[in-house]
């Protein structure tokens, strides 16, 4: 049974979507501000936390934050309707993907459900030589989640480690910000979606702080993105 933490200070919503939640499988812990939620998370194993942006005490992007200095446990934002900067902000900071609210509750569990597939699924489809991965200076081991940049440790969240392996696997091909979407965060790419461009910046930065050129992975305008070769 997964384990998921809900922070939001909407009580009455946040016991509506425990039971729907529990009914799925799922067991659910709860918090109603941003602090709580935080110390929650980092005292806790969680394989999920859904984050609400707008609370009291605490914001949801401080709560992030808190979490992200110490912890990579997949966070799921909720974002009030048309807060796109929320939204981004959010990614920026290291969300795994965002809803916006009011959600469907199938809706919400349909993306925990696909943030748990990506984080916990194994790669028996590649072969084991393709279990760990090596493009030029960047090297990957697929079933620990580890990324290195000429031996040096990166620091990904799930999202951006998923986004970092199909472009590897991919080396010196486009890839569409469609596949993308859809195989790194198992759903549809959306209209002003920009989920995908957000966790590639962040990819970008991480590497260029270690010293990779920042050419290393480019957007082909209308076409998607690309990891380049550079030998």
């Amino acid at each position: 049974m997964s384990n998921l933490l809900l922070v939001d200070d909407d009580q009455e919503l946040c016991l509506l979507l425990k039971e729907y939640l529990q009914t799925e499988g799922f067991n659910v812990t709860l918090a109603h501000n941003g602090d709580e939620g935080a110390n929650l998370a980092l005292n806790n194993d969680f394989d999920v936390i859904i984050l609400d942006v707008m609370m009291p005490v605490m914001n949801g992007l401080d709560a992030l934050r808190k979490i992200r200095d110490t912890k990579r446990t997949p966070v799921l934002m909720l974002t009030a309707k048309g807060e796109t900067v929320d939204r981004i902000v959010g990614l920026e900071m290291g969300a795994d993907d965002y809803l916006p609210k009011p959600c469907n509750p199938r809706e919400l569990i349909a993306r925990v459900r696909a943030i748990l597939r990506r984080t916990t699924e194994t790669t028996t489809t590649h072969s084991p030589m393709a279990d760990e991965i090596r493009v030029d200076d960047l090297f990957i081991q697929v079933k620990s989640h580890a990324a290195f940049y000429q031996e040096t440790p990166v620091t990904l969240t799930g999202a951006e480690f998923t986004v970092l392996e199909l472009l590897m696997r991919s080396a010196g091909e486009v890839i569409s910000k469609e596949v993308l979407t859809e195989k790194a965060l198992n759903r549809k790419l959306t209209p002003y979606d920009r989920s995908i461009d957000v966790h590639v910046s962040n990819i970008r930065k991480k590497l260029s702080a270690l010293g990779a050129n920042k050419e290393l992975i480019i957007n082909i305008r209308g076409a998607g993105y690309m990891l380049t070769r550079q030998q």
